[in-house]
């Protein structure tokens, strides 16, 4: 009898373990892979002098699709580097969403586009995992050194899916490190978009002339609507 006992708490016991591990699997590896802490530090340092030369910032643009009537969205706007030169890019028939997790960072760009007398932009206060942007919107994205400070990129990714119009394309602009030196494999962004809906169309190594930073374009597959 006790014999018989032991059998039942052995099997009840390898159970509960079979049960637990499908969840245990399916968990994302990506979405726990190491990021850097997101900077809040001085703005001013993403206006460096040549910075446009640098990462052809145009040629970047071109790519992108980005011109009149277009809608662009900068996810990690920062000091709104970006965001002006799109906005002066679409004009007034075009509109760009400045979207950042770091509250001084909206309050930076709204200064910034007041006093460049901006009017075609708007800053999003977003979250970590969700840019927070209107449905069926945007025609260009681009992360401009911001993918590896992104916590859960592939739900961030999906939850993108949404704002974006059928033909529009998603840049990211990163340099190539472990997640935590403020930099990521573009091998781990291509599979992480992949996984959230999106497929390579592009894959530049111009932005930078060490070779060191890549410039990825994807665009989304039915899987990501």
């Amino acid at each position: 009898m006790k014999r018989n006992c032991i059998y039942i708490v052995v099997a009840l016991f390898l159970l509960g373990l079979a049960a637990a591990a499908p969840g245990q699997q399916s968990a994302p590896q990506s979405e726990t892979r190491k990021t850097s802490t997101p900077y809040t530090g001085d703005l001013t340092i993403f206006d460096s002098p040549g910075r446009d030369e640098r990462l052809q910032i145009n040629r970047v643009m071109d790519i992108l699709g980005i011109g009149p009537r277009k809608n662009v969205a900068d996810i990690g706007a920062g000091s709104g580097w970006f965001t002006v030169r799109a906005a002066r890019r679409v004009r007034e028939s075009g509109h760009v969403y400045a979207v950042d997790i770091n509250p001084e960072a909206i309050r930076f760009i709204d200064n910034r586009v007041r006093k460049e007398k901006l009017l075609n932009v708007t800053t999003v206060l977003s979250r970590s995992d969700d840019p927070l942007l209107p449905a069926d919107t945007v025609d260009a994205v681009l992360l401009l050194k911001t993918y590896h400070e992104v916590e859960k990129p592939i739900t961030l990714l999906r939850n993108l899916c949404g704002s974006l119009r059928p033909a529009a394309k998603v840049g990211v602009i990163d340099r190539n490190g472990n997640g935590e030196d403020h930099g990521v494999g573009s091998e781990v962004v291509i599979r992480e978009a992949a996984e959230a809906g999106y497929q390579l169309s592009g894959q530049y190594d111009f932005v930078k002339a060490d070779k060191m930073d890549y410039f990825l374009v994807f665009t989304t597959k039915a899987g990501c609507r």
